[in-house]
């Protein structure tokens, strides 16, 4: 019975937790309910069953354990009526719509008035059920820390009266940028950790497609379907990114046959389904490119030109210095290292990315193809300061020692 209840709770503690926080109002009375109602599935379905519904049983446990909670604190034998209806009975468990409340949850812990830091940490332990602990060890942070965070979020979301709700449509788009940008971060930091030991972290990058597939699923806009894809396409590389030592593999170098089709299949389907709409955003152009990449039976065969044009494109829509150094790349392999570096070297005059390690990177691979030692060194150098991360730090140890060869 532990296992069964388990794997419930595995399967349906976030729906109820979702469900609890719409009918109780509260992030912490809905996780205390939640806990008692498992708690009393222990004691009761040994002896009476599993119940048909058992994430409406729970729904309707954690209510009235929240009823009993509210009737201890007030010191008082009964709720009365106007008390009772401040806690709403769920609603025909076949008529209800879950997947609403999940909706409503994902759009509430990602609510602008929230700090960017705070809405990931919200997301992570209130949406996907991370423990404090697992968020802090992922983000390189304290668990008291990160428990502070969470806590004045939540205080945040009490204290300005914030709506457990769907945005309206006319706030819909300003609202899910904000959502989708949460997501990209989580699945960023687990597909290309910023720091640690390893290459990738597949708990939190599995944690992001896990929930871009509940919000594509439940608000299938294209930009959503467009992240999904993006994400997928990527995912499908990641057992040629890195070699059994856990060194870093580049994408030229990737052993191709390691690539997951089945995401592949997948995820360009929907990057598809996302540009036939004609509303075209930045993750639908990103993906489009991660799909010109997957469509490569070798690297010699990826198609530069379209990639490059691509990035035009996306330049366009939202202008930043990283997408122009990811142009810059594709410019390289387009028309040489020599064009691609008159590019790179522009950005770095800028100074907006001085302290970004992959634009110091580039330019060191630039220079290397060129025969430019010491300006590769040096660059390589730069970068090697600047990066955290150890399969990253050993790439570039391995790149300055054979300079140095």
């Amino acid at each position: 019975m532990h296992a069964t209840v388990d794997a419930v709770y595995r399967a349906e503690s976030r729906r109820v937790f979702a469900t609890l926080v719409r009918l109780l109002g509260d992030f912490d009375a809905a996780e205390e309910a939640l806990h008692e109602a498992f708690r009393a599935a222990l004691e009761q379905w040994p002896r009476e069953g599993i119940p048909a519904n058992p994430r409406a049983w729970l729904v309707s446990a954690g209510r009235f354990k929240a009823i009993d909670q509210m009737r201890r604190q007030s010191r008082i034998e009964a709720l009365d009526d106007e008390a009772a209806e401040n806690i709403p009975a769920p609603e025909d468990p076949e008529a209800e719509d879950i997947g609403d409340d999940r909706l409503r949850l994902i759009f509430t812990c990602c609510h602008p008035a929230l700090h960017p830091d705070a809405q990931v940490a919200l997301t992570l332990r209130e949406v996907c059920g991370l423990t404090t602990e697992e968020i802090a060890r992922a983000f390189l942070s304290s668990a008291p820390t990160l428990a502070q965070r969470i806590v004045r979020a939540k205080n945040k979301i009490r204290d300005a009266k914030i709506p457990y709700q769907v945005p309206e449509p006319a706030e819909l788009p300003q609202r899910l940028d904000s959502v989708l940008r949460v997501i990209y971060l989580v699945f960023n930091e687990g597909y290309a950790a910023s720091s640690g030991a390893t290459l990738t972290r597949h708990d939190l990058s599995g944690e992001a497609i896990r929930l871009a597939r509940l919000l594509a699923g439940l608000l299938p806009e294209p930009e959503a379907m467009a992240l999904l894809a993006l994400m997928l396409l990527h995912e499908s590389r990641r057992a040629a990114r890195s070699n059994a030592d856990g060194d870093l593999v580049l994408l030229e170098d990737q052993d191709r046959s390691l690539w997951d089709r089945s995401l592949i299949t997948e995820g360009t389907a929907l990057v598809e389904r996302a540009l036939a709409t004609r509303r075209v955003g930045p993750y639908a152009l990103q993906a489009a490119i991660s799909a010109v990449h997957a469509e490569a039976a070798t690297a010699a065969d990826t198609d530069w030109a379209q990639i490059t044009g691509l990035y035009d494109l996306l330049l366009r829509i939202e202008p930043s210095p990283v997408v122009e150094l990811n142009r810059a790349v594709a410019v390289a392999m387009r028309d040489g290292p020599e064009a691609g570096l008159v590019l790179v070297d522009a950005l770095l005059e800028r100074g907006e990315l001085a302290g970004y390690r992959l634009a110091h990177a580039a330019r060191a691979d630039f220079c290397r193809r060129l025969g430019r030692r010491d300006e590769a060194r040096s660059a390589y150098q730069r970068a090697l300061a600047l990066t955290r991360q150890e399969p990253e730090r050993r790439f570039l140890e391995r790149r300055l020692a054979a300079l140095a060869g």
